[in-house]
């Protein structure tokens, strides 16, 4: 079994390394004067189990390319198997098509990875589970609900209501509730553009209750921020938010500075920028895709990762 990594998220790379007992595998990742992408695997792969690891994210033209490059060149380097760990799974927020002359680009990213070579995906908190189905070769999906769900359970939050912050989400918020023994709610939005959002109503009971907001990932904070103000006028005693993959952009930083959310809870499926003036817990998911790695190359089941 060999690890390699991208550029697209290091630091977790070798902490998933480190975890499941192997070295982080030299890559040489280059780029030309015109910008095009050079890679060259140091070491020999020849026969070997390669995981490479790549979180699709912030950059993810960049990132996406770097890694289908990578799959090419284990490949022709005789891998035996090739496996794409994807901590955050680009493009994936175009899973259909809900307006004419629109394309379906986790479909087409997942054509990307298995035209370029790679035998098996490893992935985390896809946007859509559909998303698994675009795929013709093995798909191992984990969640990062073990993890977070540990972290809130330590915080003895009382008579919680866990809410979707719109209709699509509502499937996590109620393995959520049942996760903490909680009541469930729901926000209903419409979306105005890629960055606005309109919270106009809300079903279930929020009343002097703790709520906590879930979702998969957030980036300008629209949702979220727009729903949180909706849970402050329904009469919430306080307010948290939880989101597996956090890309927020300095607008989503802005909103959640001035929106009634008391705490954003995440992982590092991301890199994660500084922070000083709002209060995010980061917890990490290197263990859990680390041991999920062991068992693939163990021919052993995951399932068990799955549970709290």
């Amino acid at each position: 079994m060999k690890i390699i990594s991208g550029t697209g998220h290091r630091v977790l790379a070798e902490q998933i390394a480190a975890a499941a007992g192997a070295d982080l595998c030299d890559v040489d990742i280059t780029r030309f004067p015109d910008g095009e992408v050079f890679v060259k695997i140091v070491e020999n792969v020849r026969g070997d189990d390669l995981f490479i690891v790549q979180s699709v994210s912030v950059n993810p033209n960049e990132y996406l390319m770097e890694l289908l490059i990578m799959i090419d060149a284990a490949k022709r380097a005789s891998a035996d198997r090739i496996t794409a760990v994807l901590p955050f799974y680009g493009y994936a927020r175009q899973d259909r098509k809900d307006q004419p002359r629109v394309p379906i680009t986790a479909k087409l990213v997942a054509n990307l990875l298995v035209a370029a070579g790679a035998d098996r995906i490893l992935c985390v908190d896809l946007h859509a589970q559909q998303i698994q189905g675009f795929f013709d070769i093995p798909v191992d999906h984990l969640y990062a609900s073990p993890v977070i769900v540990k972290y809130l359970r330590s915080r003895d939050l009382d008579d919680l209501v866990v809410v979707s912050p719109d209709a699509g989400g509502l499937k996590m918020a109620d393995a959520y509730s049942k996760l903490l023994d909680a009541g469930i709610a729901l926000v209903g939005k419409q979306r105005k553009s890629a960055t606005d959002v309109e919270a106009n109503h809300l079903v279930g009971d929020v009343k002097g209750r703790n709520t906590l907001l879930v979702d998969d990932m957030t980036s300008t904070a629209g949702t979220l921020t727009a729903a949180a103000k909706l849970l402050e006028k329904a009469g919430a005693k306080s307010i948290r938010a939880a989101v597996s993959h956090s890309l927020l952009t300095e607008q989503g930083i802005d909103r959640l500075k001035g929106s009634p959310i008391c705490e954003l809870v995440t992982t590092d499926t991301v890199p994660q920028r500084e922070w000083t003036s709002f209060k995010v817990t980061v917890l990490s998911v290197a263990d859990t895709l680390a041991e999920a790695i062991c068992r693939i190359h163990n021919d052993q089941s995951v399932s068990s990762l799955f549970r709290v």
